[in-house]
């Protein structure tokens, strides 16, 4: 299969080449707004260099894809709304529109747990507790928290009406992801770390807790990540789906029951278990 992934050297991005890239399935195109340099660890890869925002651009990369991965956005809560427009809106429509015009059956979207994000705002902190009863599963009221939510929100949408009014793409695989570390930080505690190791925070304080316990709830792991995106690919049946991205977290408050009952996602982590970085080599990979 022909795959073409947007975004492709973020967080999530890189978490499929790790994973996904050695696959004999798979033979993988990254597009990126910029390359990376010969002795960068992703600098081995082929870049089709072009903004999602130039239609022009980026058109020719999709002639001869079997399926689209689409990352590339603006990725920020605290964005405005000139943040987010032209990435996150235009660019959902042109990588659709060449998507349509290319014939390409499959399309993988990147959205985001911020289209729901207004239920962590109203609950939260409580809802970081491992017995809070609260799960939010795709067929819950979208409540998005920012301008980057309510973006995502509408790529969602938008790609509902590809595959509804539009003869590409067939399938259409909306992921609310949660929270995909970087590579060598792929564990819940390098965020709360991140802080304590540039003075802005004490790990004895309350603050430092939550933000472990949030990320042992929201937490996906690298592995898993790229599982579900193997999931989506290898996939003949979802025409339109909405599937939330999260690891097996006992904390968490997004359901995965969908995404295990239609797609077959068998997350291998647990936020509540894992204290340090899961990497392609713990699983054998290269």
């Amino acid at each position: 299969m022909n795959v073409l992934v947007t975004g492709a050297y973020g967080r999530c991005g890189t978490a499929i080449i790790d994973y996904l890239h050695g696959l004999s399935d798979y033979h993988f195109t990254f597009l990126n707004r910029s390359d990376r340099p010969a002795d960068h660890r992703y600098g081995e890869f082929d870049t089709y260099v072009a903004d999602i925002t130039n239609y022009e651009a980026i058109r020719p990369v999709f002639d001869g894809q079997d399926a689209v991965v689409h990352l590339a956005a603006y990725p920020y809560v605290d964005g405005d709304w000139t943040d987010v427009f032209e990435p996150n809106v235009t660019g959902m429509y042109n990588v659709l529109e060449a998507t349509r015009e290319a014939e390409i059956e499959s399309f993988v979207f990147g959205s985001t747990n911020h289209v729901q994000g207004m239920y962590e705002e109203e609950y939260a902190p409580e809802l970081y507790q491992t017995d809070y009863p609260l799960r939010i599963d795709h067929t819950d009221p979208v409540r998005p928290d920012s301008f980057y939510g309510a973006t995502k929100s509408f790529g969602e949408d938008l790609g509902r009406y590809y595959v509804e009014s539009n003869e590409w793409p067939t399938r259409f695989y909306a992921l609310r992801i949660c929270s995909v570390l970087g590579d060598g930080s792929d564990t819940p505690y390098a965020p709360a770390e991140e802080r304590v190791e540039s003075g802005d925070l004490s790990r004895d304080s309350e603050e430092y807790q939550q933000l472990v316990m949030r990320m042992k709830a929201m937490w996906q792991s690298r592995r898993d990540f790229a599982h579900l995106i193997d999931c989506c690919l290898s996939d003949n049946d979802v025409t339109y789906g909405i599937f939330n991205g999260v690891s097996d977290n006992d904390r968490r408050w997004f359901s995965i029951q969908n995404v295990r009952n239609r797609l077959g996602y068998r997350p291998q982590d647990n936020g509540e278990e894992c204290d340090r970085p899961s990497t392609p080599a713990d699983d054998g990979q290269s």
